[in-house]
């Protein structure tokens, strides 16, 4: 039997064992909180990411590892690499962990990016600015996700001390896009260069976090964003299901950023998919033939923001799916997700209606 590594215990771990435990494997995770929600699911090592002692013993345990989230130390994958194969890579990691190596990834490929520059101190910012113009995010390079690290300068004055207000930490500064829509693309690849692509996936933000996904027919860009996605997977040897988010403009797509793991904007997939993102990220990184993306039915993706509705009430809803992360209730925290599927669209935006009247504004 195959023991996964997996380093990170959240809610995306949680969900690779549920899919993995079907298929016979089991799952060793490293993950600092002694409250992780995937606990439950295989072994535990509570331990810091960068724990040599830890990470040598999660090796010592495992057949192959893996990561959930980008926040986990490219460098604590290279060292378990040299003991048990890990994908996706280190470099995969080093490479969307900072947001000015995406972005220069991107451009060598030919992909393209919002304006963007460096910003390494006030003044950096001050001159950017001048050339890229306002309105503007200024982003860290590091460690952000749902809505953290970043500032919108909308004028003058938010650009005063903005370097300050986000850490005194390199940053880029992107410029304003117009665009039309917010998709990503879940894709997978195996060890074989064997590639698999869902469907465009549109999402809705607010407050900087994801409230809503949904898988698209037909998208006219879809050829596009398998092509950037391979690029991309190519150039970096890439091995697991990766997401790569893109801003729609009129005739096109502009890269905005990858996420190298399954993604919350993939969630869907569970109930919406023949094979999910979850189950096809194993297949890929142990070597399996990957399964297939195709849809069932029509499905979407409302994520559980701060606290989850009572499961008799949301339950009563047509077509509902309720994934319970078992976490603690923090506001602005997801805490779970809801997967709303049926064979008539109609059917499920009624669905969806009562759904989010139940979610209310969480």
């Amino acid at each position: 039997m195959t023991t996964i590594g997996v380093i990170g215990g959240g809610q995306l771990g949680r969900m690779l064992a549920l899919a993995g435990i079907p298929l016979g494997f089991r799952f060793v995770f490293l993950d600092p909180s002694k409250e992780a929600c995937a606990r439950h699911l295989g072994e535990h090592i509570c331990a810091a990411y960068d724990d040599i002692d830890a990470l040598n013993k999660l090796a010592q345990h495992c057949d192959i590892i893996t990561f959930e989230f980008e926040n986990a130390p490219a460098e604590s994958v290279a060292h378990v690499s040299a003991l048990r194969p890990a994908f996706p890579r280190a470099n995969a990691l080093q490479t969307a962990r900072d947001r000015l190596n995406e972005k220069n990834l991107f451009q060598q490929l030919g992909i393209p990016t919002p304006v963007f520059a460096n910003i390494e101190s006030q003044t950096d910012l001050d001159n950017a600015v001048k050339t890229i113009g306002l309105p503007a995010v200024l982003k860290t390079r590091t460690l952000g996700y749902d809505g953290k690290g970043q500032k919108v300068l909308r004028n003058n004055t938010d650009v005063v001390n903005a370097f300050n207000e986000l850490g005194n930490v390199p940053c880029l500064l992107e410029g304003f896009i117009n665009f039309n829509g917010e998709v990503s693309l879940i894709a997978a690849r195996n060890k074989n260069g064997e590639t698999a692509f869902y469907p465009l996936v549109h999402n809705e933000h607010r407050d900087g976090i994801l409230r809503y996904s949904a898988p698209s027919e037909n998208h006219p860009q879809q050829a596009l964003a398998e092509d950037y996605a391979l690029r991309v997977m190519q150039a970096i040897d890439y091995v697991g299901v990766m997401a790569f988010e893109f801003f729609e403009v009129e005739n096109g797509l502009i890269a905005n950023e990858i996420a190298p793991r399954v993604h919350n904007s993939g969630h869907w997939s569970i109930e919406g998919a023949q094979c999910s993102q979850f189950e096809n990220h194993l297949r890929a990184i142990t070597g399996l033939p990957l399964g297939s993306t195709a849809v069932c039915e029509h499905s979407v993706m409302l994520n559980l923001i701060g606290s989850i509705p009572a499961g008799a009430e949301i339950l009563t809803i047509d077509g509902a799916h309720l994934h319970d992360y078992d976490k603690a209730f923090v506001p602005g925290r997801k805490v779970g997700h809801l997967t709303l599927r049926h064979a008539n669209k109609t059917q499920l935006a009624a669905s969806v209606a009562a759904a989010q009247t139940l979610i209310g504004s969480s």
